[in-house]
């Protein structure tokens, strides 16, 4: 299904107002490879931009990377993988090929004022190599994502298999070189492990976390992957712990999450938002 631009402004638009501060609002990748992005220049252009947020985009490759910059970006983001198989089937070329590439992606891009976040795809599983993904191999791609000039590495676990104490060794493992303040966790639900895997990394010291209003999301390379965890969920929880996240409105972000699922005609899968959403 393609989304309509005006759609994706106003979600985007919509969670700008809920409060929250780090909005990623497109892929500036080919549109040959991947059509719904393919008006990336337009939706850059067409959101409200309120100070205080950021709106980073990604950019997996130079040309990428020069249109993001025609249009005004002020961060980007690069996304590599800890396993082989997975870098040949999402991007084409092996992990250390990849890495040779993102280093002339992020050498122009601070070059040009840019903030650049690295992503780390399947820490914790993939879909060709199963559940064996060895922590150091984790870390020796975060540490060249650092070396090159990423503020902060991303670890995703694009399948979603990870589990909690999988979980806590890898970031034990990854603290042994790389300052915790330079993680984030990006955790998919697709075996419902997420708010637990989320929870242990906060435990262990982590302090950004990615998620998706309404569960949204996917991994075209990765059968039966469900979205990011539904920032919904993630709010009610760091809220029930008592973590500052700012003025971020839960009712807005949960109202921003019933737009998109009603304009796509599918599922919230936020569980928080099914609760209040019942209660009104």
């Amino acid at each position: 299904m393609k989304v309509p631009t005006e759609t994706k402004v106003k979600l985007i638009n919509l969670l700008s107002d809920a409060g929250l501060r780090v909005i990623e609002v497109t892929s500036f990748v080919s549109p040959k490879w991947v059509p719904q992005m393919g008006d990336n220049s337009q939706v850059f252009q067409g959101i409200n931009k309120r100070d205080g947020v950021n709106y980073p985009v990604l950019t997996p490759n130079i040309k990428g990377l020069e249109d993001a910059l025609k249009v005004g970006v002020k961060e980007v983001a690069i996304f590599g993988s800890a396993s082989e198989s997975f870098s040949q089937k999402n991007i084409n070329c092996s992990i250390a090929e990849s890495l040779k590439k993102f280093e002339m992606v992020v050498k122009k891009s601070l070059e040009s004022g840019l903030l650049v976040r690295g992503y780390v795809s399947c820490v914790l599983g993939c879909p060709y190599e199963g559940l064996n993904i060895h922590p150091k191999n984790v870390a020796n791609v975060c540490n060249k994502l650092l070396e090159m000039g990423c503020y902060e590495i991303s670890l995703g676990d694009t399948i979603g298999t990870g589990t909690p104490m999988k979980m806590r060794s890898l970031i034990k493992e990854l603290k042994t070189t790389i300052p915790v303040e330079k993680l984030a966790v990006h955790c998919h639900d697709t075996y419902g492990q997420a708010l637990a895997n989320i929870l242990i990394a906060l435990q262990e010291g982590v302090r950004v976390v990615d998620s998706s209003v309404s569960g949204l999301g996917g991994c075209p390379y990765a059968k039966g992957a469900s979205g990011n965890v539904a920032t919904e969920d993630v709010i009610y929880m760091l809220n029930g712990m008592g973590f500052d996240i700012g003025n971020v409105n839960l009712q807005k972000v949960i109202d921003a999450g019933k737009f998109i699922r009603n304009e796509l005609g599918s599922r919230n899968m936020s569980k928080v938002s099914s609760a209040i959403s019942a209660k009104i």
